[in-house]
């Protein structure tokens, strides 16, 4: 008989704490509903107390999204918990999903803390989150490292407190599967009220260990994976919620554990999630990378001509992949491209259906072929229109051998035209000095990527622009078939993002080298 597994999914929360992927309300919503789609258990949404932003994205969740139990993360302290229950009050099914450090560097270096006021605080907490909400969770922070013995004393107070989801996190990537799953066994063993709670993990990708240990615990009793969209999450991330669930769906015969993922949305939500991130899936990656499911090799090739399973232990259809492409070009309709995207899992209707056909249309004149990763990069575009400050008007750039580049742009910045022109060492970076002279602040370059969308050299170029400013790190995408053009657009929505940019109060023309 199947067992079932949880998938706790908190790509919202530590995905976002990846550096460059912090998403405003309505990319978070748009994440939340992909997420409930795709058949999560628990969304975990943000981290209430941390910014009134945070708190706001968590409780419109909570007010929307049906489905998926809604959680709210939370220190051991009674303003967090607070805070976090206003927060997922709304939900149909809430949770406070609680933490505290017990390893011995973490209380020693970083609590400042005895064992015994950790354990305290760990019931405090639990027993305040218990009278707030019906569902409270306990993560005992770098478990990994902790003593096994203070372990399974937390653990079993925590339980006898009212938690009723216990995670065990390797927080810093540091067990090996044979480690991490004797660990959970252990305390599934040596906690005398271990029933009453469902066992959790929480890995870290640090040695590339991630999914494993998560396997490793599953295979030792746990029953809730935390995990994330294409593995998002702190320095190398978390195990990826795409590589969890197909390998249970695949090796079914190893582990006859079932999850409630709807795995043909699966391709959906990691192309969203990285579009709205500005993380690229690198082509090789399991399950969702663009190579996934390719074939190069002669006999690879022939092999998987005369039976597909010769080197395919899945479907691509399994989990979102298609291999049927519909040939659209200019003098396709909005019929067949609303189809078209339905086959995709997007659905489109009204306004944005026409957006995004003004866009294919625009697409369709400078290429020849538009395939699915064509459709899906100019999903996005014009999503947030309506709160854009500048706009790219026009943009001229000339380089060669032996000149000097230059660029020549005109913005219509909060409804007033402006131009500048400027030289550089190439003809990105005399664009990217005419379009930051005319407005301020205009943050530090961190990132500048570039992809090709498809294959040919009428490809669209998918660039990626990072800047600072401050603290605050945000991200912009831009696509076209001109790199320039690519360019530009994603410094442009890179400084929609910057609180306080504005129009410089001085625009003489700009010739900065």
């Amino acid at each position: 008989m199947s067992d079932r597994l949880y998938i706790f999914d908190t790509t919202l929360r530590d995905g976002e704490q990846s550096p460059g992927c912090s998403m405003n309300l309505e990319e978070k919503l748009r994440v939340a509903n992909a997420l409930a789609a795709l058949g999560v258990d628990i969304i975990e949404a943000g981290f209430p107390i941390a910014s009134p932003g945070d708190f706001e994205a968590v409780h419109r969740i909570a007010s929307e999204i049906k489905g998926p139990t809604i959680a709210g993360l939370a220190r051991a302290h009674p303003k967090d918990i607070k805070r976090a229950a206003e927060a997922v009050k709304p939900a149909e099914n809430a949770r406070i999903h609680t933490f505290i450090a017990t390893s011995p560097i973490h209380m020693q270096a970083k609590l400042r803390m005895r064992p015994e006021e950790v354990l305290d605080m760990a019931v405090a907490s639990v027993k305040q989150a218990r009278s707030l909400v019906a569902e409270v969770e306990f993560s005992a922070e770098d478990a990994g490292r902790s003593d096994m013995d203070f372990l399974c004393r937390i653990v079993e107070a925590t339980i006898a407190a009212g938690a009723r989801v216990i995670n065990i996190p390797d927080t810093v990537g540091y067990m090996t599967p044979q480690e991490f799953g004797g660990r959970i066994r252990q305390l599934r063993e040596r906690v005398p009220n271990a029933d009453q709670a469902i066992f959790s993990v929480h890995c870290h990708n640090d040695l590339g260990l991630s999914v494993a240990n998560s396997l490793a615990a599953v295979e030792n009793g746990a029953r809730q994976v935390e995990c994330t969209i294409n593995g998002l999450g702190e320095r190398a991330g978390n195990a990826s919620l795409e590589e969890i669930v197909m390998i249970l769906k695949t090796r079914a015969d190893r582990y006859a554990i079932e999850t409630g993922i709807d795995t043909t949305k699966i391709v959906p939500a990691s192309k969203l999630v990285s579009q709205i991130t500005g993380m690229p899936v690198q082509a090789n990656k399991a399950i969702v990378g663009a190579n996934a499911f390719a074939h190069e090799a002669g006999i690879h090739q022939d092999g998987v001509l005369k039976h597909q399973k010769t080197y395919e232990i899945m479907t691509p259809e399994s989990v979102g992949w298609t291999t049927n492409r519909m040939v659209l070009g200019k003098h396709s309709g909005r019929a067949a491209l609303k189809s078209r995207y339905a086959e995709l899992d997007v659905e489109l209707d009204g306004d944005r259906l026409n957006v995004v056909f003004e866009q294919f249309k625009v697409l369709a004149d400078k290429k020849k072929d538009i395939f699915d990763e064509d459709l899906m990069a100019i999903l996005d575009h014009g999503a947030d229109v309506a709160t854009e400050r500048v706009k790219l008007i026009s943009l001229h750039a000339a380089s060669g051998t032996g000149d000097t580049p230059v660029a020549a742009v005109e913005l219509e910045i909060e409804g007033k035209l402006h131009k500048a022109t400027a030289e550089g060492d190439g003809p990105v970076d005399a664009a990217f000095k005419a379009i930051k002279s005319l407005v301020e602040p205009n943050g530090k370059l961190l990132l500048y990527a570039v992809n090709a969308i498809t294959a040919g050299t009428d490809a669209q170029g998918d660039v990626t622009v990072r800047l600072q400013d401050g603290e605050r790190i945000v991200n912009g995408q831009g696509k076209d078939t001109d790199i320039v053009v690519a360019s530009a657009k994603a410094l442009i929505a890179a400084l929609n993002k910057l609180p306080g940019m504005h129009a410089r109060t001085v625009h003489a023309q700009y010739s900065g080298v």
